[in-house]
């Protein structure tokens, strides 16, 4: 092989990896072919332009009824945190629904947990589903009672 042999081939591998590498939005371009025939570089490319949907496809009535279906099992008004305020927002949070949100769910503002939210009805603050703060006074209440009796239980049996 001589050395414009070479140079021609290496010359089209790299117009090729470049027009392919080469996209645009707008254009679709089918891969290149070299004609093995001929010494000199011939790349032969062809475009061809496609039509941008940029809103989306519209969505059929049957679509629009599943979606209007599975809206309507989730609470419609503001989930609001009660420690720091925060409104929580599908969009930030992956497009997921708040009751669709796992129990490790943290505020994207303050970190609280997930019981923390309460659903916000005009100007009021209600409590989340799971009963809010009140299992976890009772039992942590119930706990300092039961180690206090066991210390007196304990100090009367030594």
């Amino acid at each position: 092989m001589n050395k414009s042999t070479l140079l021609s081939f290496l010359l089209a591998v790299v117009t090729m990896c470049l027009s392919s590498s080469t996209t645009s939005a707008f254009v679709v371009r089918s891969s290149s072919v070299v004609s093995p025939s001929k010494t000199t570089a011939a790349v032969t490319t062809t475009t061809t332009t496609t039509s941008l949907n940029v809103f989306g496809n519209k969505k059929s009535q049957a679509q629009k009824a599943v979606a209007k279906e599975e809206d309507s099992k989730y609470w419609q008004g503001e989930w609001v945190c009660k420690d720091c305020g925060y409104i929580y927002n599908r969009a930030e949070c992956a497009g997921l629904y708040f009751e669709e949100q796992g129990p490790g769910f943290r505020c994207p503002q303050c970190s609280g947990p997930r019981r923390r939210y309460a659903k916000k009805v005009g100007d009021r603050v209600g409590t989340t589903l799971d009963g809010g703060d009140a299992p976890i006074l009772i039992f942590s209440f119930g706990g300092v009672a039961l180690t206090i009796a066991f210390g007196i239980w304990a100090v009367n049996n030594l």
